[in-house]
């Protein structure tokens, strides 16, 4: 059972018992009697369950960086925020869109359910909306037939901590974001090019050469979003067992 499940569960549960005291239970007991130990806990976690499930399912929910798909954006245990009601307003569990708020625009972090697996949580960002044609050859994006340049910011990525291979580190604007990436010269992925279908996106990681991204398993249907990542609240080195303190605070781009 997913955690939203659980916790519309325990609200549920919770909520009935509380309710049942109020108009049932409560009236018929005696005055000085003591509150059932069940009601009472009922009473006390009730509104605490609903509003964790109203600030998860609505607001913002948290999520946790597990790959390196993202470097440099997003590092292996970077802690972040995402922005539940950027691309809609969705019922819990059901993920059922109640509202509409907007839509993905290029350049954006997109946190979404794999379409392989939606018990799994993927995080990408936006290269093709709808009806885009997204090309991808020689390390390069092509939208709608033009190229997204890029420039070198340096050489080896190596020397700057990020990762072990000699990849370099670009800059690439896509839409209004302008972002950096990593790219290793001499590793060659799968090209080709595709036009998105309607209310589907095309997503890739920012460590180009290190991803599993839209290139191999296609695009990301509109009812998987989840959201849109915004802010880095906590990171923790796994590897030092220690916080990041320079990377908490930071926005997403």
């Amino acid at each position: 059972m997913s955690f939203p499940a659980i916790m519309l569960t325990l609200v549920i549960v919770t909520g009935i018992i509380w309710l049942i005291d109020i108009f049932l239970w409560a009236p018929q007991r005696v005055k000085e009697a003591q509150e059932p130990v069940i009601v009472e806990y009922a009473r006390s976690f009730f509104p605490i369950i609903l509003l964790v499930l109203v600030i998860r399912s609505f607001i913002a929910e948290p999520f946790r960086i597990p790959s390196a798909s993202m470097l440099p954006t997003l590092h292996i245990g970077d802690f972040i925020l995402v922005n539940k009601f950027a691309y809609g307003i969705r019922l819990p569990v059901l993920n059922t869109k109640v509202l509409e708020t907007g839509e993905p625009q290029r350049g954006d972090v997109l946190v979404f359910r794999f379409p392989q697996d939606t018990r799994v949580d993927y995080i990408k960002r936006v290269v093709g909306l709808p009806g885009d044609k997204v090309g991808y050859f020689n390390k390069t994006i092509y939208i709608n037939g033009e190229a997204i340049e890029q420039q070198v910011k340096a050489k080896d990525v190596s020397l700057l901590g990020l990762v072990p291979s000699r990849a370099e580190l670009r800059v690439e604007q896509l839409g209004d974001i302008e972002h950096e990436l990593l790219i290793d010269p001499d590793r060659s992925l799968v090209e080709g090019e595709m036009v998105v279908p309607a209310g589907q996106y095309f997503v890739m990681g920012d460590n180009r050469d290190n991803s599993n991204d839209s290139r191999f398993w296609g695009t990301v249907p509109e009812q998987n979003l989840v959201g849109k990542a915004f802010f880095i609240w906590m990171s923790w080195n796994w590897n030092d067992g220690g916080i990041v303190w320079n990377r908490l605070g930071n926005s997403i781009d």
